[in-house]
């Protein structure tokens, strides 16, 4: 944790701004990162130390100027309080603010217009400390010249390409990448949280169909082993004449059948 002092004359939150008014080029950007954050919250909803961030500015002081934030997509930070003091939400994230706690994952969506993320914004990350720097590039990774899916750790100061995916985070306790998944009735491409043996966690639209689908399997099941023993029962009552016939007592078939004596003599008297 850091000295409280060493912040003290740095502007608070309130008087940062919070938006750099900068709209998204395309839907993957607002829309991948808050998928990343609504699974979170199922994922984690017991947990109160950790905040995921969506288009928000990291203000800092590793750079040239405190009040010039940099703005990712999305960044996750384990270990701060998921509200402020005072139940408040964030307008931004202030390290200064979080006792110097910088996030330790930060995703990037490459669009149509560069946003340098394999250069300017790489080199911002890397001189945070920003542990894992994730770029999601699949529609202009050719362009770039890189790959769809890229995720850098940091070592000894320096991003090094990593390989695997999904990908396993030790320090966060999960892992990310890419699956193929239907959200909101379209079959698409997204980014996903999995656990340490790569299993994709689901969301909340996910974890209701497959309740769904558990208790209609789970009806079916009853149903069909009511219509087994059904089928089990006159199977057992139609024996009842046979063994009649070849001369076993009333109480001989009860215990053939399995049968209370009452039952062998109501069938008795209705054959």
């Amino acid at each position: 944790m850091v000295s409280i002092d060493l912040y003290k004359n740095l502007p608070t939150s309130d008087e940062l701004p919070d938006s750099d008014d900068t709209p998204v080029d395309n839907e993957d950007q607002n829309f991948l990162p808050n998928y990343l954050l609504f699974l979170l919250a199922i994922i984690w909803k017991d947990r109160n130390d950790w905040y995921f961030g969506v288009d928000m500015g990291i203000y800092h002081t590793s750079g040239e100027n405190p009040r010039v934030p940099v703005i990712p997509d999305g960044f996750l930070t384990v270990g701060v309080n998921r509200r402020r003091p005072g139940n408040k939400s964030r307008k931004s994230y202030v390290v200064w603010e979080e006792g110097g706690m910088v996030p330790q994952l930060v995703l990037e969506v490459v669009s149509w217009t560069p946003g340098n993320e394999y250069e300017s914004k790489m080199a911002i990350y890397e001189k945070l400390g920003v542990l894992y720097y994730v770029i999601y590039n699949p529609e202009y990774y050719q362009r770039d010249r890189h790959q769809p899916f890229e995720i850098y750790r940091q070592i000894d100061g320096k991003y090094q390409l990593q390989s695997g995916e999904p990908y396993w985070l030790p320090e966060i306790g999960l892992g990310i990448g890419r699956t193929q998944a239907t959200v909101g009735g379209i079959d698409r491409e997204i980014l996903s949280w999995f656990d340490q043996y790569g299993r994709r966690y689901l969301s909340s639209e996910e974890l209701a169909q497959q309740a769904q689908l558990e208790a209609q399997q789970a009806q079916l099941e009853a149903q069909q082993a009511q219509l087994e023993a059904q089928k089990e029962r006159q199977a057992r009552l139609a024996a009842i004449a046979q063994l009649d016939n070849i001369g076993l007592t009333v109480q001989q078939i009860s215990v053939a059948l399995g049968l209370s004596i009452n039952e062998v003599r109501q069938q008795l008297e209705e054959s």
